[in-house]
């Protein structure tokens, strides 16, 4: 706590299901960020169809989460009297987010904490720009900017995906031999929906398809 306020903080964890605590000091900020960029997005294929002036848009997969943030660290004794040797602040940072830990092989897993918020990721980068000197040349504040991308565990992906749920899109490889009918009872253990598939893909024929083209299998919500 600074000034009786909550500040934000990063913790380095040694493996991917955050369960082991990296051995070094988490990192608390000394000033929280002013704003937070939060980025979420889907990657889509435009594909053009003959005959029609929009795209046939194909849902491909949805991207990792990104969190973006600038902080200050300010070591001019102004918010601090007991942190006023910028290096050492740094080098804390740089060892729990950034540092490579030969012990297992990459740098550590993170955890971003904010009161009740919390975002388990890695650091995609960090940038420092050092704001303010001594007249030695030595620094005093640095605004550094972070980006951090959503980590989630394979064990804990395949939960979350579910690959057999019936309210996802499927992106499915045709490979010769394959019909509709065969691929739905693969996807959803269910083949009646294979009208649905041909319709969404605008196919005519669908009892034999072609290997090496590619179908989407859209989301069917059943009733409950």
């Amino acid at each position: 706590m600074l000034g009786g306020l909550m500040n934000m903080m990063i913790m380095g964890y040694t493996d991917e299901d955050f369960l082991i605590p990296y051995e070094g000091l988490p990192y608390l900020f000394m000033m929280n960020p002013d704003s937070i960029k939060w980025n979420r997005s889907v990657a889509i294929n435009e594909e053009s169809l003959q005959g029609s002036s929009a795209p046939n848009i194909k849902y491909q997969n949805t991207n990792s989460e990104e969190l973006s943030f600038d902080i200050v660290i300010d070591c001019t004794g102004v918010v601090s009297s007991l942190r006023v040797i910028l290096e050492a602040e740094i080098a804390v940072l740089t060892d729990v987010i950034y540092s490579y830990h030969g012990k297992y092989h990459r740098p550590n897993y993170l955890k971003i904490q904010w009161g009740l918020f919390t975002f388990n990721c890695v650091l995609k980068s960090m940038n420092t720009t050092y704001t303010l000197f001594r007249p030695c040349g030595s620094p005093l504040r640095a605004k550094i900017s972070l980006t951090f991308t959503k980590y989630i565990s394979s064990a804990t992906r395949v939960k979350l995906e579910n690959n057999s749920s019936p309210d996802l899109t499927h992106l499915v490889d045709v490979v010769d031999g394959d019909t509709l009918p065969g691929l739905c009872e693969k996807i959803w253990k269910d083949n009646s929906y294979y009208i649905k598939v041909a319709e969404h893909n605008n196919l005519n024929k669908f009892r034999q398809l072609t290997g090496g083209e590619q179908l989407t299998f859209p989301p069917i919500i059943q009733p409950n």
